[in-house]
């Protein structure tokens, strides 16, 4: 684990273990066919998640409720801005369609921020956890919420549909808040994750961090703190890559060596499972890292 350049280059040329070959087969074809047909979202799709080809030819994806749009301007998110209209009544009944024709018994739902609805969209969260739970009884479901700027209510509201696996991401270190996610307030997040776990303690948290960002080693060991002390249990971290060039550009490639030292650090300091790679995703095997943190719970 080292230092960050501190100089951005205009460019870095992607390191060999960030390019992979593109799959094309079959099942890929049918998981895009399938969302376009239920005019339906993912955050693979629309936030141009790397490991895209990967999960739709697995015949998986993660759900995006609310519409493709949001209300904020993080400069590492490649969704766009500006929401168009209400919430979508039958969006949970399509997703939750989507997901039993699809054959899921881990559902991953996240979506927009909408700051523009009263509640941030939670009623919206609550609908479609339900919904998938009524459809495929036997499945089980994370979300990955936005912080509905510091509402208990919607917060409530939430865990009160009863999800598997609460997420809700810090993204990056309280220092690079105001670059990296202008709108979010890193100790709002902190206090999200905290009041999930004392209003329903029955359901783990998790949360996931960006490398590459201008970050230092000590930041990264504070965070982790940080999470640790609001009680959360699982752990995704990943590289950040930049989206186009009007987003912020990465400071550095953090080396796949280094991943696997900040996974050990991170279960050695307490959390109780930890994905940590170049192409980890908050998403990306996510049932692989529910089952592996609470073995107790048989997930088929």
């Amino acid at each position: 684990m080292t230092a960050p350049n501190q100089e951005h280059p205009i460019r870095i040329r992607k390191p060999a273990w960030l390019r992979r070959r593109l799959p094309s087969d079959a099942s890929y074809q049918q998981v895009r066919r399938l969302l376009h047909d239920g005019a339906l979202h993912t955050v693979c799709q629309e936030a141009r998640c790397p490991n895209q080809f990967e999960c739709f030819s697995h015949r998986t994806a993660t759900f995006l409720i609310l519409g493709e749009r949001c209300t904020r301007r993080c400069r590492f998110c490649a969704v766009e801005h500006g929401p168009l209209g209400p919430p979508d009544p039958h969006e949970p009944r399509r997703v939750a369609d989507a997901a039993a024709r699809l054959g899921l018994r881990y559902v991953v739902i996240t979506s927009v921020t909408r700051d523009d609805l009263p509640d941030g969209g939670a009623e919206a969260f609550a609908n479609t956890i339900r919904a998938v739970k009524e459809r495929i009884p036997e499945a089980l479901v994370e979300v990955l919420i936005p912080d509905f700027q510091g509402s208990r209510d919607a917060l409530h509201r939430v865990l009160d549909a009863a999800p598997d696996v609460l997420n809700h991401n810090l993204e990056t270190v309280p220092r690079l808040y105001d670059t990296v996610r202008p709108g979010a307030r890193y100790q709002r997040s902190l206090e999200l994750l905290g009041r999930s776990r004392r209003h329903a303690p029955h359901i783990p948290t998790k949360s996931g961090l960006m490398l590459g960002l201008g970050e230092t080693d000590e930041e990264i060991g504070q965070t982790l703190r940080d999470l640790l002390d609001v009680g959360c249990q699982m752990l995704t971290l990943g590289q950040y890559l930049q989206p186009s060039r009007e987003h912020l550009p990465v400071d550095r490639f953090v080396t796949p060596e280094e991943f696997q030292a900040w996974k050990e650090k991170a279960l050695e300091m307490g959390f109780q499972e930890v994905a940590s790679g170049p192409l980890v995703r908050s998403s990306y095997h996510a049932k692989e890292l529910y089952q592996s943190s609470c073995t107790e719970r048989n997930v088929e």
